[in-house]
This record gives structure tokens, C-alpha cells and sequence, in this order.
């Protein structure tokens, strides 16, 4: 497969061939999670506060795949721009032999700890039971998910954008329409309540798997996996887990915010927790987006900073900075204008609404600022800086927000909490930049512009 356009077609074009695919298998991903928490708010409160607990440990496992996947992808992507293929398929089998390790430890690790991590946050029965019957499932069926997650970063690595937008899609179409025929019984089907979304969840990560697999099996991958050629090539797991191990921390990063939040919010309501967890299944529509763009740019750095290219890789950066921009703007203007609808999608109480209200518009303050410190991190992961990746995720979920959060809530009480994030967004830009001039300049450096 004749990769060369990713140095030789005009940068925006480029990045909207890579991106456009991306972003609309973002928005499908980011329709299913609202409308999958919209279905599971019919069933109750209860059931929606569930989710909003078991969704920490749902996030810590996709850390774990598309942290690494971002490891393969971009190492892949850079022997690619050397023109070693070789290694380029060697870099490839190990990370598929390594992820199939990592779902089966994840999957133990988790199902063992889900039940006492469910425990520390909640006394009610009900909560307990729904969050149990809906993880069992899904995490019991992990490997789906992992595996599919690792093949869709290596077709973006190739530049087949199109073949991970079609997967990822029909996988997100299938749950949505299983979603309420499995959850209330249409049919056939009976009524399965939480655990029917659960199995709707695993069926739709089945059917994207099922299509990366055809793919491969036709050969589109243009990549040679074998776990046994990956083992050869173990030498270079060193170098996916020193892209992948800063990923996965960044991606993990945000159960552990959410967690600690989780913790500050039930000291003033149940109801606090639940406007948490309703802003996260309403910002992955905004922020998945944007993460469609880095996905589409981050194998076009890592290919054109392997060719040499420095001055192509500041334009591709600069390209994927506008265009998340204004997709943050979009996301601002929806949360100022609508939060009413927004919140009112997943729960009917009065007073529930207008606290989420609140939140969404103080919260939404630092969405456009935020596009700047979400394209730095994939450009640093990218070029091969998943360490400057990591120290500008660690600001953004942890060092900053977490104190401001604590700190404001008991000064401000739980609209504190609420500020905290924007206040974190606007210091986290400022040293995105700093960090990306610096690396900037390191490589230019140590390398000529071709």
C-alpha cells in the first residue's frame, strides 16, 4: 500500500481525509452512549447513579486498550515513514499478543474489585444490584472490546480511516437498536432491564470486532500479524509501553477524577453524583469529537516526523488546533443556549435539572480552552513524547482540578466543585503550549527539515 500521500497531499485536505472519518465514528460512539444512558434513565435514578459509579472502572479498562493502542499506532505508524516494513509488522503482531495479555488480567482484576469499589460509594441496595448485574456482563466480555480497540488503531496507523469508521459504527448502530428491545422487551425478547444493555453493549463491540476481522481476513490491513512474529519482536515492546504506559495513564486519568469527585459530591447528594455523571455521558459527544480529530492527525505526525518532515508536522498540528476549536465552540454554545434539554434527556426531577443547569454552564467555560491542551497531548503521543503527554493529563485531571475542586467546594460548596474544571482548563493550556514549543524545539535540533 502506497502511503506517501501522508508527506505529499496539502496538509488540510489531508487532515480532513483522516479526521472527517473519525469524528463521524466519534459522533455515532458519542450518540450511543446518550442514548443508551437515555433508555437506562427510564428504568430509574437508581439505575442511571449505577452507570454513573461503574463508569470509572469501564473507563480504567478502555485506559488500558487505547492507551496502548496509541503506542502501536504511533509506533507503527513511524516505521511505516522510514519505510520499514518489516518492523512495522513486527510493532504490529506484538501489540495485538500483547493486548490479547491484557484483557484477561484487566478482566480478572476487575470483576474481582467491582463489588467493594462499588461499595465504598454507595449503602443503597438497589444501586449496588444494578451496578453489579450491568459490570458483571460487560467486563466478563472485556476482550471484545480490547481486541477491537487495538485493530482499529492499527488500521489508523495504515491511514484506512474509512475501514475503523464503518466498523466502528455498525458496532454503535447495532446497540442502539438493541438497546430498548433488550432493556424493556420488544418482541421476541423479554424484558432484561440493566442487564439487557449490558448485553447489548457486549453485542455491539462483538459486531465491531467481527468487521476489523473481515477486513484483515480480505487483506486491507496491508500489516503481517502473527503473535508468534510479535514475540520475535518483543525487543520492541519497550518502546510501544514508553508511547503506550503515559497513554494509558492519560486515559486513566479521568476514572481517577471522576472517582475522587464522585467522593467530594456524595457528601452534599446522590443528586450531585448523578449531574456528574450525567455531564460525562454529555461531554464525550463534544470531547469525542475532538479525539476524532488527534486520532485522524496522530499517525500522519508519527509519519511525517519518521520521513523528517518538522515543518509538515507544525501545519498538521496547527490544522487539527482550528478545527478542534471549533468544534469546542459548538459544544459551548449548546451548553449555554439548551442545558435544560441536556439535562432534562436523563432525568424528569425538577430540581435535578436545574442543579445540572448550573453546572453545565459554569463547566462549559473551559471547553474551547480545553482544544488546546487535548491536540498537544496527541501530537506529543505522536511524535513519541507520551511522557509530555502524561505531565499535561496529570495537570489537567489530577494536580489541578482535584485541590481547586476540593478546596472550592468547601469554600463555595458543591458549585465549587464546578468551577474547578474551567480554572483547570486555562492553566493546563498555558503549559500545553510551553511543553509543545519546548519538544518542538528539541527535535528540530536534532534533525534537518527535508
Amino acid at each position: 500500500m502506497d502511503q506517501t500521500y501522508m508527506k505529499t497531499k496539502k496538509v488540510l485536505p489531508l487532515v480532513m481525509s483522516m479526521a472527517v472519518p473519525m469524528v463521524v465514528s466519534m459522533l455515532i460512539n458519542a450518540l450511543y452512549n446518550i442514548v443508551d444512558s437515555f433508555f437506562i434513565a427510564r428504568i430509574s435514578e437508581d439505575a442511571m447513579t449505577a452507570i454513573s459509579l461503574v463508569f470509572p472502572l469501564h473507563n480504567a479498562a478502555g485506559a488500558v486498550s487505547i492507551g496502548f493502542g496509541v503506542g502501536a499506532n504511533a509506533v507503527t505508524a513511524f516505521f511505516l515513514g522510514e519505510r520499514n516494513q518489516e518492523s512495522a509488522d513486527g510493532a504490529a503482531s506484538l501489540s495485538l499478543l500483547l493486548s490479547m495479555i491484557h484483557s484477561v488480567i484487566l478482566m480478572i482484576i476487575i470483576l474481582t474489585l467491582m463489588e467493594p469499589f462499588l461499595r465504598s460509594f454507595t449503602d443503597s441496595r438497589s444501586v449496588l444490584d444494578y451496578g453489579i448485574q450491568y459490570g458483571s456482563i460487560v467486563f466478563g466480555c472485556l476482550f471484545l472490546g480490547q481486541i477491537g480497540l487495538i485493530y482499529e488503531k492499527l488500521f489508523q496507523a495504515i491511514g484506512s480511516v474509512r475501514i475503523t469508521m464503518f466498523s466502528m459504527i455498525a458496532g454503535c448502530v447495532t446497540n442502539i437498536i438493541l438497546d430498548p428491545v433488550m432493556i424493556f422487551g420488544l418482541g421476541p425478547c423479554p424484558a432484561m432491564g440493566i442487564q439487557g444493555a449490558a448485553v447489548a453493549t457486549v453485542i455491539g463491540q462483538a459486531v465491531t470486532l467481527a468487521c476489523y476481522l473481515a477486513a484483515w481476513a480480505k487483506g486491507l490491513l496491508y500489516l503481517q500479524l502473527s503473535p508468534a512474529k510479535g514475540w520475535r519482536y518483543r525487543k520492541l515492546a519497550g518502546r510501544l509501553y514508553s508511547i503506550g504506559v503515559p497513554a494509558i495513564l492519560n486515559q486513566a486519568l479521568p476514572s481517577l477524577l471522576i472517582t475522587i469527585l464522585n467522593s467530594i459530591l456524595a457528601a452534599f447528594s446522590q443528586t450531585d453524583v448523578l449531574i456528574l455523571g450525567v455531564y460525562y455521558k454529555l461531554q464525550t459527544f463534544i470531547y469525542l469529537t475532538a479525539n476524532g480529530i488527534v486520532q485522524g492527525i496522530r499517525p500522519l505526525i508519527a509519519y511525517n516526523y519518521g520521513a523528517g518532515m518538522l515543518r509538515r508536522v507544525r501545519e498538521i498540528f496547527r490544522t487539527a488546533l482550528g478545527a478542534a476549536l471549533l468544534v469546542m465552540s459548538v459544544g459551548t454554545v449548546l451548553c449555554l443556549l439548551i442545558p435544560q434539554n441536556l439535562i432534562g434527556m436523563f432525568s424528569p426531577n425538577t430540581d435535578t435539572i436545574i442543579a445540572g443547569v448550573l453546572a453545565l454552564r459554569i463547566i462549559c467555560i473551559g471547553f474551547m480552552v480545553s482544544a488546546v491542551s487535548v491536540v498537544v497531548c496527541g501530537t506529543m503521543e505522536g511524535l513519541g513524547f507520551g511522557g509530555m503527554s502524561f505531565i499535561i493529563s496529570l495537570m489537567r485531571y489530577v494536580a489541578v482540578i482535584l485541590p481547586l475542586a476540593w478546596f472550592l467546594s468547601r469554600l463555595l460548596g458543591v458549585v465549587g466543585v464546578w468551577h474547578s474544571f474551567w480554572i483547570a482548563e486555562f492553566v493546563t493550556a498555558a503549559v500545553s503550549m510551553v511543553l509543545y514549543y519546548c519538544v518542538l524545539g528539541r527535535i528540530s535540533m536534532g534533525s534537518e527539515e527535508k
